[in-house]
């Protein structure tokens, strides 16, 4: 059996004849001069980014335009660091499932060093943060990691004890991030890139916000010197670009890993954390994937645009985010999810054959048309249609509406607030034409309810607001005919999750119509979108 370590790669013939694509670098040297001179860690070791950016580094690595390695830091769920990199030397296989069928096997060794920010974790983060070779840092922590505040403003009682603590020892992700920072400026205040790669609008400025929450009240507590603050606001010393990123990665598939073990690589299925993370040595992902950042280095940079990515400026990247994330894909991802949820579909391609959810999605993308400016670089329209026609239709890619369904809360106020304001900001827009956004709504509002559309309940999938969220639910029943107005206005006017209250703006009424017409009665769900 293949043993996915170090030394079982140096059989070279052994893995090439299971049809596996090895490294092409040397390794041993690459840990070495990674040690001595960092140049790149990236924060957040799930699938995401071993199958994207991972794959990225080692494509660099492979044809030597880039002679160290990346050092992960997992800030949220430790068990990952423990589970699926020390065991394997850092080791991954990213199995890559093609829309005709072919399937590729790739060891990713791009990855040197992974750590947990746990005391010993964040001395070595530090001592990293103080090497001038250090150029960036990037991040894949989903857009629950930039969420500092309750839904009432306040901020979380972790981080408002980070602040009043001061940046010796925070417990939270990004009072550590904030600390590594003050760290680098106490030790030369040398130049650093903080490149967010999530789905968030506005990634970047997101998370100079959340690092800048942490600096300003430590500089107001006389925690840490007020020229830190300057530190942060000089883009001669900290950038924080504007990036998007795009990458339809599953979870790991137990018939993926069947395969591999078929193929002779001696490795357990998928491993589910305490926390619900799920991991495996490996990952699988579809074979399409952008990457566009801006431009803006003060320390220099890997040659990112060699592997594929697109290096451009704010504006652009600012139109590639939105065409994407409010308009192309994520809205639609989010709005085939909650009905195949309550539809009982367990797979995306699945749902890509029922003609009333094909209809939602392409109207849901059709809504958001008019709002979208296109960026040149990639046309919308034919973004959107490669979505919708090749990307979500691939019967290779074990997708699940269920993991798309996860922290919905967290996305609703990107995904479709954006499109929501900007039909309100365009008097030559009406918004009253709107009606698969608002639908989507309320098929969220729908899904919480945690009744599905034959009267079964389902577990409804981890969302930091359920606890806040579920209750509103209370009480309520299939075929009673009651009026759900008032028990929905707290959350519909709620911006913080939509983006904007949702009557101010004139669809309130509409999504709490749908939601009443699929309470009707089991086949409710159903009868809705055939409708729409």
């Amino acid at each position: 059996m293949l043993q996915l370590n170090d030394k079982s790669l140096e059989n070279r013939n052994a893995w090439e004849a299971a049809d596996f694509i090895l490294p092409r670098f040397d390794r041993s040297g690459v840990k070495k001069q990674t040690s001595s001179a960092p140049q790149w860690v990236h924060f957040g070791a799930g699938n995401i980014f071993r199958a994207f950016i991972a794959d990225l580094a080692q494509t660099l690595l492979n044809e030597g335009l880039y002679d160290t390695g990346i050092i992960v830091a997992e800030g949220y769920d430790d068990e990952i660091i423990d589970t699926v990199y020390t065991p394997y030397d850092n080791l991954c296989v990213n199995v890559i499932l093609r829309s005709d069928g072919r399937v590729e096997k790739k060891v990713l060794a791009s990855v040197v060093e992974a750590l947990k920010p746990d005391d010993e974790g964040f001395l070595r983060l530090k001592s990293i943060f103080e090497k001038e070779s250090l150029q960036m840092l990037s991040f894949t922590i989903t857009e629950k990691g930039y969420n500092l505040k309750n839904s009432d403003g306040s901020l979380f009682e972790n981080v408002s004890t980070d602040i009043t603590a001061g940046p010796d020892n925070p417990s939270t992700f990004i009072g550590k991030l904030a600390a590594l920072c003050y760290h680098r400026y106490k030790n030369g205040a040398m130049p650093l890139t903080l490149v967010s790669m999530d789905n968030v609008s506005h990634n970047g400025e997101c998370l100079c916000n959340a690092v800048r929450l942490f600096a300003e009240g430590w500089v107001k507590n006389r925690l840490a010197d007020d020229s830190f603050l300057r530190y942060i606001d000089d883009p001669n010393k900290l950038s924080f670009p504007w990036t998007m990123i795009d990458k339809i990665t599953p979870g790991p598939d137990s018939d993926i890993a069947h395969d591999l073990r078929e193929s002779g690589l001696d490795i357990p299925g998928k491993l589910v954390t305490a926390k619900r993370t799920e991991v495996a040595p490996f990952v699988n992902a579809e074979e399409t994937g952008y990457l566009v950042i801006e431009d803006n280095f003060p320390n220099g940079r890997p040659p990112l645009e060699k592997a594929g990515a697109i290096m451009t400026n704010r504006e652009t990247v600012t139109k590639v985010e939105k065409m994407k994330v409010c308009t192309c894909l994520n809205p639609l991802h989010t709005a085939l999810a909650v009905f195949a949820c309550l539809l009982g579909y367990k797979r995306i391609s699945d749902t890509m054959k029922d003609e009333d959810l094909i209809k939602l999605v392409r109207l849901v993308a059709d809504e958001g048309m008019p709002v979208v400016v296109d960026p040149k670089i990639l046309s919308p329209k034919e973004f959107a249609d490669t979505v919708i026609n090749i990307r979500l239709p691939n019967s290779f890619i074990p997708d699940t509406p269920q993991r798309i369904a996860t922290d919905t809360s967290q996305k609703l106020s990107v995904r479709f607030g954006e499109t929501l304001k900007a039909y309100a900001a365009d008097n030559s827009l009406d918004i009253g034409t709107l009606r698969a956004i608002p639908l989507a709504l309320a098929g969220w509002c729908r899904y919480l309810y945690g009744i599905d559309d034959t009267g079964s309940s389902f577990k409804l999938d981890p969302d930091p607001l359920l606890p806040q969220l579920q209750p509103v639910f209370n009480g309520f029943s299939l075929g009673n005919g009651e009026d759900y107005s008032k028990a929905l206005q707290p959350l519909l006017s709620n911006a913080s999750i939509f983006g904007t209250d949702l009557y101010k703006v004139g669809v309130a009424e509409l999504v709490e119509d749908y939601f009443s017409k699929m309470m009707k009665k089991p086949g409710a769900v159903r009868e809705v979108l055939c409708n729409l």
